[in-house]
């Protein structure tokens, strides 16, 4: 087999057909790596699930959860899961996990929206767990991921029994239509060995009732802009076959599916799906529902979504604005840590259900306000509807500001790195350390694609000329230095590790990367490479948001 990297044949045919393989070929490599990194080994020891993918003995792909107390899965070492649990009785693939099997595995956290794919072959089944030897790990976008959060709670002593059927009842019918959220199994495996095969377990989410339910065996589902690897659309083109799983979250039930699919790239069905680059059309071949069975529930934050009032629209650059919000009725918004995020609510006309949509808070805490810089994506519906049509006295639904990727204390220098829109969370996190008067060197480099396109530059200047402790660097990509729109550069060209590290302050310092998959992994790479500590560069990915 030639060398195609961590891609096999119908993952690059996607690419190749969607014009995205120049872009992803020079560092896939580089983010699809054949071992866990530090911080997604100690990810998967903090999760109380994960989402599996496997075959059964007739080849058909099914997808379940793994369960147990935090620390159920642990890593040996970097090329190496250990997982202590079992498929539930009755569970499709109940008995399936044997040495041999390939396994995909989809670590995610719901309140966080953290997830993390790791895909393998089960090296051995024992006292102590599943041993799964490491192929692929890699990081995914956080994107249409309804937030929520878990808790324990014992089963029913004697859950009902297992429920298998060649059709979709009229309950599971109408748990589908109801989802907001499922996860996929697929896979795909050629001749010879190649890291590329193996299972994939991915995540799929929408406002609910995404997924359309057209009769007794048929689904139809929308397939969003994401990481453009194409994973699993990749693995469907090469095999058709695939396992859906939904999710009682409230009541501890699975429903597994299993059956074929076929790829809808351009019908005029498309447009009922608005913001979907393709449909998948599922065909159900079997189905098992287990109601009741699993030890966690989950609670939905919607529960605390308020009502916010635009008090300011800003155009920020060419194709970028923020948004200021305030809290309804007065009162006090819940506060958050520079860098989080916030998840807001739509209500677009002539769409059934609301659009969902998470913006980085661009502002500092203690401000009494939120503040979302939003960039204008044009297939976008929610980013286009709020360019066009949202106002001052608007009003949108938002919830709790949540994300891990914040400040870390400490008193190494900081270095705020970001490309194009990813600047939102940086300025958040400059805003507060000048608020604070944080004593700590402030490094702040960002590349835009030229004057017009940089947002929040203004502010970026401001801030560090009123701070000795603050420098700041700009690179523009597409302009000389210094000639655009009164918008000075300091540099024309690319942003690179090497240029970033002659500018640091030696390499005891903390990174905070956000930006473009490819743009943070060259750097991460290129800082590693010059001995910054790995633990010491944080990074938030993002993805067209729509």
């Amino acid at each position: 087999m030639m060398d195609n990297g961590p891609f096999h044949s119908g993952e690059l045919a996607v690419q190749e057909r969607l014009g995205v393989r120049e872009e992803i070929g020079p560092w896939a490599s580089k983010v699809v790596r054949p071992f866990l990194p530090d911080q997604h080994r100690a990810f998967y020891g903090q999760l109380p699930f994960l989402v599996a993918a496997a075959r059964d003995q007739q080849g058909r792909p099914w997808a379940t959860l793994l369960t147990g107390p935090p620390g159920f899965t642990r890593t040996p070492d970097s090329r190496h899961l250990l997982i202590d649990a079992r498929p539930l009785p009755g569970d499709a693939l109940e008995g399936q996990l044997v040495p041999g099997v390939e396994l995909g595995l989809l670590g995610i956290e719901l309140a966080t929206r953290r997830r993390n794919r790791v895909n393998g072959r089960i090296e051995g089944v024992g006292a102590q767990g599943l041993l799964l030897e490491v192929g692929q790990a890699f990081g995914n976008c956080p994107q249409n991921i309804r937030e929520r959060e878990w808790q324990w709670a014992a089963p029913a002593a004697e859950p009902p029994s297992a429920v298998r059927s060649p059709i979709l009842t009229e309950r599971m019918r109408a748990r589908i239509s109801a989802a907001d959220t499922f996860f996929i199994a697929s896979g795909h495996r050629g001749e010879g060995e190649a890291a590329a095969y193996g299972m994939d377990a991915s995540h799929r989410g929408g406002s609910s009732g995404f997924v359309r339910v057209e009769g007794e065996s048929r689904l139809v589902f929308p397939d969003y802009a994401g990481n453009n690897h194409f994973n699993t659309i990749g693995n469907l083109v090469a095999d058709a076959r695939a396992g859906l799983l939904f999710l009682d979250f409230e009541r501890g039930g699975m429903l597994q599916l299993t059956g074929r699919t076929a790829i809808d790239w351009d019908s005029p069905a498309l447009a009922e799906h608005p913001g979907a680059r393709r449909l998948v059309i599922f065909e159900l071949d079997s189905a098992v529902e287990l109601p009741g069975v699993l030890p966690i529930r989950w609670t939905s934050r919607d529960s605390s979504v308020r009502s916010l009032r635009i008090v300011d629209k800003r155009r920020e650059s060419r194709d970028v604005v923020s948004f200021t919000l305030a809290a309804g009725e007065g009162g006090v918004l819940p506060e958050f840590e520079p860098g989080q995020h916030l998840p807001i609510e739509l209500e677009i006309p002539a769409l059934r259900e609301r659009v969902r949509r998470t913006y980085s808070l661009s502002n500092a805490p203690g401000e009494g306000v939120y503040r979302i810089t939003v960039k204008r994506e044009p297939l976008g519906v929610a980013s286009r509807f709020l360019h066009d049509q949202v106002d001052v006295g608007a009003r949108v639904s938002a919830g709790t500001p949540a994300g891990d990727f914040v400040l870390a204390p400490g008193s190494r220098p900081v270095v705020l790195v970001s490309a194009g829109v990813g600047v939102t969370p940086m300025v958040g996190m400059l805003r507060d350390l000048v608020a604070r008067k944080d004593e700590r060197s402030v490094l702040f480099v960002h590349a835009a694609r030229d004057g017009e396109h940089h947002a929040l530059g203004h502010e970026v200047r401001a801030l560090a000329e009123a701070r000795e402790s603050i420098t700041s660097h700009v690179v523009y990509s597409r302009a000389a230095a210094g000639e655009e729109h009164g918008r000075p550069s300091d540099h024309a060209g690319r942003l690179d590790a090497e240029r970033l590290a002659a500018l640091m302050p030696g390499t005891d310092v903390d990174v905070y990367l956000c930006g473009p998959v490819s743009f943070m992994t060259e750097i991460r790479a290129g800082l590693e490479a010059r001995g910054v500590s790995p633990e010491r560069i944080h990074s938030e990915q993002f993805g067209p948001r729509g």
